[in-house]
């Protein structure tokens, strides 16, 4: 049976490997949508060799550059939330869920709400959302499939077990470009070095995680929703070959990994043919050229990042949601070089201290509160930076 297809957040990264595979076998899959958020050229480019039935832009003001790409081709366009939704709710059957940051949250939720197997590679929908979104996916019979890599690991050696069985979760880190710098070097460290991922090719702002370490704290949130495991069954360790992609850990003492090639499109097609496999481009990981595989426990002191994700999930009410934001803010902040490297941390645990706030008890009140934890932290970054 064909697989009808929508992808939000097609123009990014994982938008763009989910398209490589899909034009790749395309007897497996339709594409019905395709969304962007202002990349009108890419989105009327993928729509055009797909043959989408819509397509997307979030920003209203480029609809008519859209429409007008899109001329003769039978695809129609729309724009907005409104139309970011309809992409999620329509006739696909399953939802690439990968536009960045909370603006994903509302289409996210809205395939969810319809019942429908949702890829989740937006890590911000289930850190500020993720109990909502379970009971909200336990409510309507969706699926939900994670893309990070690290969680997709974990889905494919719990396959068969019972929850039951597992000890705890292994989280694996590439430990990003400063590993082994020292605290004085890394408060020297520029935006172009933070973004110089050693194994992985990602966009800026997950870069500059990877880079903290938010990116294994925001994960560690994530595994604790997705898994149902709390903080203290969930263990990060640094693997700079980043090639254990993480691990699950039994009652009986084994210890069962994932590895392969750091190639996204090798979970992105685990969750594109689940609950069957596909082939992929993905180059074949050879552990004899491989060598050897080296692991470290996280440094807290020079990655303090870590620390702060955990203390928010264990702290639970909004203190996840207020990480998100005030990282999203000090992270942009870092990169328009208005802070140092080591001030990230610094922001976001100064505004997970000031702003106590609830749990949400809908996506309206994530929003709501993620919008304050982001005008406070902006407001910080102008008040004390310059």
């Amino acid at each position: 049976m064909t697989r009808r297809i929508s992808i939000l957040g097609a123009t990014g990264s994982i938008g763009r490997s989910t398209l490589d595979l899909v034009e790749r076998s395309p007897e497996r899959f339709e594409i019905v949508a395709l969304t962007a958020q202002t990349k009108v050229d890419a989105l009327a480019d993928a729509a055009r060799r797909t043959g989408a039935k819509l397509a997307v832009i979030a920003d209203p003001e480029r609809l008519d550059e859209l429409r007008g790409k899109l001329s003769g081709t039978g695809c129609r366009a729309a724009c907005g939330p409104t139309g970011l939704v309809e992409a999620a709710t329509g006739d696909a059957d399953w939802v690439m869920a990968a536009i960045v940051g909370c603006a994903g949250l509302l289409p996210t939720m809205a395939a969810i709400e319809s019942g429908k197997t949702v890829a989740l590679a937006n890590k911000e929908a289930l850190v500020t959302a993720g109990s909502i979104m379970t009971d909200a996916a336990a409510r309507s019979g969706a699926t939900l499939l994670p893309v990070d890599s690290e969680h997709n690991a974990i889905f494919q050696c719990l396959a068969g077990s019972r929850r039951d069985d597992v000890s705890r979760l292994v989280l694996t880190a590439s430990g990003g470009p400063f590993r082994e710098y020292s605290l004085d070097e890394m408060r020297s460290a520029t935006p172009s070095q933070a973004v110089a991922h050693p194994r992985w090719s990602m966009g800026a702002k997950i870069s500059v995680d990877s880079a903290t370490l938010m990116n294994k704290g925001l994960e560690l949130i994530e595994a604790h929703h997705l898994f149902g495991l709390p903080s203290d069954r969930i263990d990060v360790v640094v693997h700079p070959q980043s090639v254990v992609h993480s691990l699950v850990e039994f009652v009986d003492g084994s210890l069962l990994a994932q590895l392969g090639s750091a190639d996204m499109r090798i979970p992105i097609a685990y969750t594109l043919a689940w609950p069957e496999r596909m082939a992929t481009p993905a180059k074949k990981l050879s552990l004899a050229d491989t060598g050897r595989l080296d692991f470290e426990a996280p440094d807290l002191e020079r990655f303090p990042a870590l620390r702060l994700a955990r203390e928010a999930l264990e702290r639970g009410g909004g203190a996840a949601v207020v990480l998100n934001a005030a990282n999203e803010i000090a992270v942009e902040a870092f990169l328009k070089e208005r802070i140092g490297f080591c001030d990230i941390s610094r922001l976001v645990e100064q505004m997970v201290g000031a702003i106590d706030a609830p749990a949400p008890r809908s996506v309206e009140e994530v929003v709501a509160l993620d919008r304050e934890s982001r005008e406070r932290s902006s407001s910080f970054v102008a008040e004390n930076c310059h």
